[in-house]
């Protein structure tokens, strides 16, 4: 019996930053020097800011990761992790 496809983290990620350009928000690779493990997007509109770790389908992050997440949390930062589509779309339509 044959595997399904596997789902690369690339197109969730495509498909995710395709949708919120087309909807009104700013979208843009979110890099950090000096600080590893920040979040792979930026998400804007409205004055919302929004971090998005996009990770493919049952991937979770990292430790390193989380312990980021928690930091910019606790700094007022909105992160969420997503790693399918309508999770990501959910919460990008409440803001």
């Amino acid at each position: 019996m044959a595997k399904p496809p596997v789902i690369r983290e690339s197109k969730v990620e495509k498909d995710i930053r395709e949708w919120a350009e087309a909807t009104g928000w700013w979208v843009a690779k979110f890099t950090s020097p000096g600080k590893r493990a920040v979040p792979d997007r930026l998400f804007i509109r409205k004055g919302v800011h929004l971090f998005g770790e996009i990770k493919r389908p049952g991937e979770i992050p990292t430790p390193q990761q989380l312990l980021r997440h928690k930091e910019m949390r606790a700094h007022g930062a909105i992160v969420r992790v997503w790693d399918n589509f309508d999770d990501a779309k959910s919460d990008l339509d409440f803001f």
